[in-house]
């Protein structure tokens, strides 16, 4: 008996071992080359009806998209996405404390953890998936960096039905490229994240246009473009 838990114990200790291998070498391939596609992409596709499915995204890179674009996304959902490890913990306190006063759940995630869900996981809410999520967090944060993350994150983020990344979401809403959004039309795309199959910049309602001016705000506070001279 002691001889087949061994043996089990060996099995799932090389199991674990060559997980940890093939995931590690997936997040290294993907500091050099850019994702082409991501699980996320093919759920949303297969949910589509037949004669309505689209993948659209077009890559570009770190430098090809405006500081207002960038600056508009951590404004909206990680203002300390320069200084953070990949977690916002007061973020998460703050969450936890609402949910237990009784608010509705928000979420606490920072563009790290967004990043590692929408290129490695699928979207369900679980502890399992969260487990994995923080798992990929730690391996992204060590091996890309926070200017690989944040361009890796730009580029896949749902940003409508079928639509992903921010240059072709600045083409189908505002007709022009990433690189040449403004701080309205930036803000606007950053505020649909939370929602992007319902809500759409090119129809903003006043909830949508009330968050959009918060982002603005938020992006003043922060000290405007300036702030992404943190970012490594």
């Amino acid at each position: 008996m002691k001889k087949i838990l061994r043996k089990i114990l060996i099995f799932v200790m090389k199991l674990l071992l060559l997980l940890i291998i093939l995931s590690v070498a997936w997040v290294t391939l993907y500091k050099f080359a850019n994702p082409p596609i991501t699980p996320l992409m093919l759920i949303r596709y297969f949910e589509q009806p037949s004669v309505q499915r689209s993948i659209k995204t077009k890559w570009k890179s770190y430098d090809e998209i405006s500081n207002n674009m960038k600056m508009a996304v951590i404004a909206a959902e990680d203002q300390t996405f320069p200084f953070n490890n990949g977690f916002d913990f007061h973020a998460i306190e703050e969450a936890i404390d609402d949910r237990l006063e009784g608010s509705r759940l928000r979420g606490a995630s920072t563009i790290s953890q967004q990043s590692a869900k929408n290129v490695f996981l699928w979207p369900e809410r679980s502890w399992v998936r969260k487990g994995f999520e923080a798992y990929f967090t730690v391996l992204i944060e060590k091996i890309w960096g926070k200017k690989r993350i944040l361009e890796i994150y730009l580029n896949v983020i749902e940003t409508g039905n079928g639509i992903y990344g921010v240059d072709e979401a600045a083409q189908v809403y505002f007709g022009r490229s990433a690189k040449n959004l403004d701080i309205v039309d930036a803000s606007l795309i950053a505020a649909i994240l939370p929602d992007p199959r319902v809500t759409s910049p090119a129809k903003p309602s006043e909830h949508l246009l009330n968050r959009e001016r918060w982002i603005r705000e938020q992006i003043s506070n922060l000290g405007g473009t300036s702030y992404l001279k943190n970012i490594k």
